[in-house]
């Protein structure tokens, strides 16, 4: 971590919510940021050139509940609400709310179905004995409706069949950062996250170039728990325990990179 800190004005940090800024919790209408993730993301986007929050959420939650922290950029449900505009988001979220309304007429007692206007969740975190029900369920509306499955910790969620991710959203606003010559290219980034939605932000990483054709300094962080999947800490630089390590160590990086005297080892906790 220590070329971000000591060059922030060239480097990006990409950022998952749940898992990684926020706790896992049984039921995701209860997810919060933990204590000072607000703030430290706004005291984060002081130095840095580039600071992000993409998740699985809809952009309106992550406003709510990070309170619009100025300077950073927030990028809900994936890239979709970036990617879909007019007609089309119409037509999909037409799409989707035929399946939420399905889902909440079948599902069994236990399973939350959360829809998120271009998407919809389904999650199982609080009745285990019911995946299988999931599983079928997103199977069918996969067959019936041509709609993506994108798995999850212990949820499985519906979206458009389009080749948005978190990797997409990663190059996306790199490329937005670079473009034009009007601000320094970025020379290093870091991505952060905690399940499997998050690898393709870090298989993006390796991808990234300035301008002048240079691979960036990255790092990868895994926020890991005893449930999450072994893939997303094997794809890993850098492997911390659950969001409680991920904001200790963002935390370390906002302090080294305000005051300019880099990283001198582990974050507590």
């Amino acid at each position: 971590m220590r070329p971000l800190a000591a060059e922030p004005e060239r480097s990006a940090l990409f950022l998952d919510f749940d898992g990684t800024l926020s706790a896992v919790v049984k039921d995701p209408r209860e997810a919060t940021p933990l204590p000072g993730v607000p703030a430290l993301l706004a005291d984060l986007a002081v130095p840095f050139a580039l600071v992000a929050v993409i998740s699985g959420r809809p952009t309106a939650f992550l406003d709510e509940v990070l309170g619009a922290p100025p300077g950073v950029t927030l990028a809900g449900l994936y890239g979709l609400e970036r990617a879909l505009h007019g007609a089309a988001a119409d037509t999909w979220a037409a799409v989707i709310d035929e399946v939420v309304a399905e889902a909440l007429a079948t599902a069994p007692a236990g399973i939350y179905v959360e829809p998120k206007g271009l998407t919809v969740t389904l999650h199982f975190r609080r009745a285990p004995e019911h995946e299988d029900w999931v599983l079928g369920f997103a199977e069918r509306q996969h067959a019936a409706r041509g709609l993506m499955v994108v798995e999850g910790r212990r949820e499985r969620e519906l979206r458009p069949p389009l080749d948005v991710d978190k990797g997409s959203v990663v190059r996306a606003l790199v490329a937005e950062h670079d473009d034009g010559g009007r601000v320094e290219p970025l020379r290093a980034a870091a991505a952060f996250g905690d399940d499997v939605g998050d690898l393709p932000a870090f298989a993006a990483l390796g991808e990234l170039r300035a301008p002048d054709g240079r691979l960036l300094t990255t790092v990868r962080v895994a926020a890991v728990d005893t449930e999450s999947p072994t893939v997303v800490a094997s794809a890993a630089d850098l492997v911390v325990r659950g969001a409680a390590g991920a904001v200790a160590l963002l935390s370390s990086l906002a302090a080294a990179a305000g005051s300019g005297a880099g990283l001198r080892g582990p974050p507590a906790g």
